[in-house]
């Protein structure tokens, strides 16, 4: 069994306040430590921490190991002498509320620029060393990403799968002449990285020194424009031209007709059995280097996963293909010396999932929201729950409790005052109690439940595009009112 008896909130670091935009790894996430200390929290649970790309989700990243360059504190830079105080001045005014990325990215980008030619005039000789440390510790995924987004910003954000010929297909003399060619954007993206990579393993060492534990999170699948697939295009089911033969969903049922069409491209298993998963085990690694537990999205994908034909609009032309199963994990848990994971198990669960997440004693998960869609009794009711799971109010792909709430029809809205004994003012918190009275040894709620937030600071809605990833708290939110009593039902229920 993972864990002790514990709680935690589910937050991730875009959604922190700050003056640029977007939460970064700088003062305002050490403020959050702060809160969580003073609540009696033992966890922060996380989103993915990839760079993103177009639609700005953390679950379509050009990297399954590098880290996202919007993260970066610019404050910290300046501390680094990286920066001056002048260059943080600026007339721009950002949202408070909600993320404007491309507006982000562009006033960020342009710090960058000038902290790496900084960092290539004035950095000491120690410094350097340990960017060159960094450099070759990394050197087995941080080349070919670095490559690979001076590629993209070589041939204007195209695809990797729309560039010239030769580097498409990774032709050694193409792959040496851009290597010369791009020297100095490939090194930029290297600093960048090696950046962010110092901002947050900072943050995560005062985390754990004040006993936070950081649950991170992989996607099963990786995005087909990234670094990963680009690079290692035998691990995945393509054709000579490098088009997916499959690519990955999950059929209809009841929520959708006509199921969900990813369409990432499709691991060839056989071929990482082959090389007793060597990606997935270095992506775990460099992971867990981050974070000190991961949740594992998709989990019965591992088990069974729905393949469909390339260029299908939708996802009911697909079938169920047989997934590494046991073999892999095992593998996993020899190279990891153990497995410190937490199996996201949600969606149409068969027994053959049930008992390879049993097989390993992994955690799964139970979402209070989902307990109260029917008056059905189901496995998301806290009287169901498991001792080996971590519940949640709800996850950054629901409404927030409230908003969901507001929009439940009558007979839901009575069964949950019924089964909770609450009260429609209390709502946020009644779900927040009931998941900390449970028996689950982790119990996590996303600020915006604590907050007792609506609709509109939802995270996520699957299916769609737009206006995802984008809220943010304000610092005056997390008020001591809020942690005394947070702190107080964590401790009638001993987490």
């Amino acid at each position: 069994m993972l864990f002790k008896r514990q709680s935690g909130i589910l937050l991730h670091p875009t959604s922190l306040p700050g003056e640029y935009g977007i939460g970064s790894l700088g003062e305002e996430a050490y403020k959050f430590v702060d809160f969580l200390v003073a609540s009696d929290q033992k966890i922060w649970q996380i989103l993915p921490l990839g760079p993103t790309g177009y639609g700005n989700s953390p679950y379509q990243s050009f990297s399954a190991f590098a880290g996202n360059p919007l993260l970066i504190s610019l404050e910290r830079l300046r501390k680094d002498a990286l920066l001056d105080e002048k260059d943080l001045n600026t007339d721009r005014e950002f949202p408070l509320d909600y993320v404007d990325y491309n507006q982000v990215s562009d006033f960020k980008y342009s710090l960058f620029e000038k902290a790496f030619k900084n960092f290539k005039s004035n950095v000491s000789k120690s410094i350097n060393d340990k960017f060159q440390r960094f450099c070759n510790e990394n050197e087995k995924w941080l080349e070919d990403y670095a490559l690979f987004k001076a590629l993209k910003e070589h041939f204007n954000g195209k695809p990797w799968y729309k560039w010239n010929e030769d580097i498409k297909l990774r032709r050694p003399e193409a792959i040496k002449e851009y290597q010369e060619r791009l020297k100095n954007r490939i090194d930029f993206h290297k600093f960048i990285q090696y950046i962010f990579f110092k901002q947050w393993n900072k943050l995560k060492a005062y985390a754990n020194h004040n006993y936070i534990k950081i649950i991170g999170d992989i996607p099963i699948f990786v995005a087909y424009d990234s670094a990963d697939v680009w690079a290692n295009p035998e691990l995945f089911t393509l054709d000579e031209d490098k088009k997916p033969i499959n690519v990955a969903g999950v059929p209809p049922d009841y929520f959708s007709e006509t199921g969900q069409l990813w369409g990432n491209p499709l691991y060839d298993w056989q071929k990482l059995k082959e090389t007793n998963y060597k990606w997935w085990i270095d992506r775990f690694k460099t992971t867990l280097e981050l974070v000190d537990i991961v949740r594992l999205d998709h989990f019965r994908g591992f088990a069974a996963y729905w393949a469909v034909p390339y260029g299908e609009k939708t996802a009911v032309n697909g079938k169920w293909k047989q997934g590494p199963g046991k073999d892999f994990f095992r593998k996993v848990k020899e190279e990891l010396k153990g497995l410190p994971i937490i199996a996201e198990d949600l969606g149409v669960i068969t027994d053959e999932v049930v008992e390879l997440r049993d097989h390993f004693d992994l955690p799964g998960m139970g979402v209070l929201q989902f307990g109260f869609n029917s008056q059905e009794d189901n496995d998301h009711l806290p009287h169901n729950y498991r001792q080996n799971s971590v519940v949640y109010t709800g996850t950054h792909d629901n409404n927030t409790v409230l908003g969901w709430y507001n929009n439940a029809d009558d007979e839901a809205k009575e069964y949950v005052k019924e089964y909770l004994k609450g009260s429609e003012e209390n709502i946020c918190w009644d779900f927040i109690q009931a998941a900390w009275a449970s028996v689950s040894k982790l119990a996590i709620a996303p600020l915006q439940d604590i907050l007792s937030l609506n609709s509109e600071a939802r995270m996520n809605t699957p299916g769609t595009v737009k206006g995802n990833w984008k809220w943010r708290y304000r610092e005056e939110m997390l008020d001591v009112n809020i942690s005394e009593k947070l702190k107080r039902l964590t401790e009638i229920y001993h987490r």
